[in-house]
């Protein structure tokens, strides 16, 4: 038994260190705060879908209320051979508003990952020089773009992540899933904060076409499904020509885009397997250490509560590890939830009871399994 708790602390002692590192950096990342200077950045947004007909609406009209010129504001919607109506819902939203500048376009498939090709597709056409990347199942603020260019030219910046919640609803399922986002969130700022950026969410992504074509887009990374927006983002962090003096976060609550959780418990295993697949070929050795930390340190947890369930293991050792993990994360959940959430109400324990148990069987499952998305199946 002594030997069992000996390894079992030094990883909770090494996940710790990890947590509590990005706890310091989280505090280093300032907020911004707009000002009144008139508008001047032109921008594209692209917006790779597949049978989206019943969350385009809602994108396309949260668009319409932007407060952003828009003789500034290019549109281009790709369908990636979408079988639903999704098309239609497009067609006659850009019929309706005419005043947007809107494009549509088929996805051309050039490799194993839909939204990379669909970007790929949008870029020799965009006509202005940021462009911004969303998902069809968001919302977003209508001081968002206002927000962006005022930090653009207060900033010598070529790259910009920006924050992501979910729209829940009042139940348990929801809020589990807005706690694990909370958690990447909260990684996310706090990797800004330490200089190792490493994660980014493509519903609110924003870069120049200089970047993009200066790094040579998504070429040596295409053969993953996804992860149009993290290969990207490490790529412009280990380049000479940008680094992190170029690639920013930023806070402000005007900037958080909004989209929708999962309704169902194997569409979300899904969605995860997928995000988690991305780590074995991340180019930053900090998040792969980060990664493997975060499996180890739930696993164990799991491996312990099978050794206190055969009698083999003080329950009570157990417990305080649990409850030593539980500080740490809950400190840097504190912290995501008062800028993304504005302060709700947060007591996580049921869903960090569960979530050793979740994050286990994912990262396990995306070492070696295949994953379906958008009704079609990835292989690892």
């Amino acid at each position: 038994m002594e030997l069992i708790t000996i390894t079992l602390c030094l990883i909770l002692v090494i996940y710790s260190v990890f947590i509590i590192q990005l706890i310091l950096g989280y505090d280093k990342v300032k907020s911004f705060k707009r000002t009144n200077v008139s508008p001047k950045t032109a921008f594209t947004i692209i917006i790779p879908f597949r049978n989206e007909e019943k969350n385009l609406p809602k994108l396309l009209q949260s668009f319409s209320k932007l407060n952003y010129p828009y003789k500034l504001i290019e549109v281009i919607l790709v369908d990636d051979f979408s079988t639903d109506s999704s098309e239609r819902v497009c067609i006659r939203w850009r019929l309706e508003h005419e005043y947007l500048d809107t494009t549509l376009l088929e996805n051309l498939r050039l490799s194993n990952s839909p939204k990379k090709d669909a970007i790929g597709r949008a870029m020799p056409i965009a006509k202005h020089d940021w462009i911004i990347t969303t998902d069809a199942d968001c919302t977003v603020n209508k001081n968002w773009l206002l927000t962006i260019d005022n930090y653009i030219q207060n900033n010598e910046v070529e790259m910009i992540v920006g924050a992501v919640v979910y729209k829940t609803k009042n139940n348990w399922f929801h809020q589990f899933q807005q706690l694990d986002l909370l958690s990447l969130q909260g990684t996310t700022i706090g990797s800004f904060g330490i200089g190792k950026p490493f994660m980014c969410n493509g519903a609110n992504f924003a870069y120049t076409k200089k970047l993009f074509r200066q790094l040579d887009g998504f070429n040596g990374n295409n053969k993953m499904a996804s992860g149009d927006d993290v290969f990207l983002l490490q790529k412009a962090v280990q380049s000479p020509d940008f680094g992190t003096e170029k690639v920013h976060y930023i806070k402000n609550t005007e900037t958080i885009v909004k989209t929708k959780p999962e309704n169902d418990l194997f569409q979300l295993f899904m969605q995860r397997v997928r995000w988690a697949s991305k780590t074995g070929s991340y180019k930053s050795n900090y998040a792969k250490f980060l990664a493997v930390a975060v499996l180890f340190m739930n696993l164990s947890l799991v491996v312990g509560l099978w050794f206190v369930v055969c009698s083999c293991y003080n329950w009570k050792i157990l417990l305080v590890l649990f409850l030593v993990k539980y500080s740490v994360d809950y400190a840097l959940l504190y912290k995501a939830n008062k800028y993304l959430l504005k302060g709700k109400w947060l007591l996580p324990l049921a869903s960090s009871l569960l979530y050793p148990f979740y994050s286990s069987l994912v990262g396990i499952y995306s070492l070696f399994g295949s994953f379906s998305w958008k009704g079609r199946t990835f292989k690892k």
